[in-house]
């Protein structure tokens, strides 16, 4: 048991400080900007694909909030001493927050991607079963391990419990596989199918940072060390965040765009893909009239009835 295997126990230069600040209000200011894009822009999107943009909005909007803490946290966490920062007893709160973060953005991330997937019915809801509960239990338990257990210093609990996230771990990468896969079969000919498939791409490859990080934490480090891992995870949460909800927004809007030429779903306005038309503005053809609200000229009318 060493207390320096625990990130937040390390003494950072000054240099290292900033870097880390740095990385975190970039991190933040990035998930808050594509928070507020999605937000501006739900419109864009037909009722089918509507819950993928709210999932991503709820991801951005939660880790824009744990952003915020890890500044703050950060802040509060380390005292300086001369040419370094020494951390106290609430430096294990600039990791912790993450944990918090991850344990409901990534089964957020699993809904975001299956509500653009070709997937529906009974199908659809057994895979989003199956993915929120093994990406909180990859969470949940790598939290037990990195961080429950004597404070993240106990080696063995560390690998043990980690070896059990990576169980969880490998049953999403067969979920996100099997569900890009099977998009890409169904939606041959669709300009969505290519972006469906770098988005599960995007996401497999990306995820592979944070049990690296995790491990990291397993071996001896110091303040430089400790520097790169507060990088690499904010980099991360970007691309996995921001980037990816991105890919998840284009194929939301490309599949609206093609169902509103199909006739199956309308949208009031235009849909517009890096300034080139893909629908027109549509309204439905008809409206029911049980409950229909009365217009001006309506009224006019019965009056002139009267």
């Amino acid at each position: 048991m060493h207390d320096t295997l625990a990130p937040w126990n390390a003494t950072l230069t000054l240099a290292e400080h900033s870097i880390i600040v740095y990385a975190l209000s970039v991190a933040g200011l990035a998930l808050f900007a594509f928070f507020v894009k999605s937000w501006v822009s739900t419109n864009e999107i037909t009722g089918r694909f509507r819950s993928g943009v709210y999932a991503g909005m709820c991801i951005t909007g939660i880790a824009f909030l744990s952003y915020v803490l890890l500044v703050v946290e950060f802040a509060l966490g380390y005292v300086r001493r001369g040419d370094a920062w020494v951390p106290n007893a609430n430096a294990i709160l600039s990791w912790a927050p993450r944990y918090f973060d991850w344990t409901v953005t990534v089964p957020l991330l699993v809904i975001e991607l299956l509500a653009v997937s070709t997937l529906v019915g009974a199908a659809a809801r057994r895979f989003r079963a199956v993915g929120i509960a093994a990406a909180f239990l990859m969470i949940s338990t790598g939290f037990i391990g990195g961080v429950v257990i004597d404070s993240g210093t106990d080696t063995r609990a560390l690998w043990l419990w980690g070896v059990i996230s990576g169980v969880f771990m490998v049953v999403l990468y067969l979920l996100v596989i099997y569900v890009v896969v099977k998009g890409r079969r169904d939606l041959a000919g669709s300009e969505a199918a290519a972006t469906l498939r770098n988005a599960g791409i995007l996401l497999i490859v990306t995820w592979l940072a944070y049990p690296i990080v995790f491990g990291l934490q397993g071996w001896g480090h110091g303040g430089a060390v400790i520097t790169w891992m507060q990088v690499v995870l904010s980099a991360a949460d970007i691309v996995a965040k921001v980037g990816f909800g991105s890919m998840i927004h284009k194929i939301a809007k490309i599949r609206s765009a093609e169902d509103v030429r199909a006739g199956v779903d309308t949208l009031p306005e235009a849909l517009w893909i890096s300034s080139e038309k893909r629908s027109d503005g549509t309204l439905p053809t008809s409206l029911p009239t049980t409950g229909a609200p009365v217009t001006a000229a309506r009224r006019a009318e019965r009056t002139a009835r009267r």
